[in-house]
């Protein structure tokens, strides 16, 4: 199994691509099978977020994987005006949802009640199968440092097994 854990800035080759709906690349610890049908085990330090695009590394610095957004059941909400989009963004914010922000636009996980919401305050919502990369938020570390490339996200654990959501109990 190949250990990802660092990220890097750019990659001669593309090993392999790592294709992860946004759920599973807030994860910390994931066990996932790469686009070539290896199984990778991935560490990240806790609050670390894959953006699409990452290019991930492990022992062997030639090897980079790189992080893919995968399509997944979201609302794109939109509005007549931009005071109704602005308004629309407050209350999901209050709710502390978290939220893509396009060109005229709000992306959301796909959420009934969030949806109800929505309509209610006179927005249109669409259903939609698309990769979902949100706003980082004040403390998400949305910037970036040239420091932090080249270094593990997180410590290698020696033993511990990775469980997929889809291994038995």
């Amino acid at each position: 199994m190949l250990t990802l854990h660092t990220k890097v800035r750019d990659a001669a080759h593309v090993y392999a691509q790592l294709v992860l709906p946004y759920e599973l690349r807030e994860k910390s610890r994931l066990r996932a099978v790469l686009s070539n049908g290896q199984e990778a085990a991935v560490y990240t330090a806790r609050g670390t977020v894959l953006r699409d695009g990452d290019l991930l590394a492990g022992e062997d610095p030639a090897t980079v994987v790189q992080v893919v957004a995968a399509s997944e059941p979201v609302y794109k909400v939109t509005c007549a005006d931009a005071h109704a989009l602005l308004r629309c963004a407050f209350h999901l914010g209050n709710r502390h949802t978290q939220a893509q922000l396009g060109d005229g636009y709000l992306r959301i996980r796909a959420d009934t009640v969030l949806k109800d919401m929505l309509l209610g305050l006179g927005a249109s919502v669409e259903d939609e199968q698309a990769p979902f990369e949100p706003e980082a938020g004040a403390y998400g570390g949305g910037h970036h440092h040239g420091h932090d490339h080249g270094h593990p996200l997180a410590p290698i654990p020696a033993r511990q097994k990775i469980h997929r959501p889809s291994d038995p109990r």
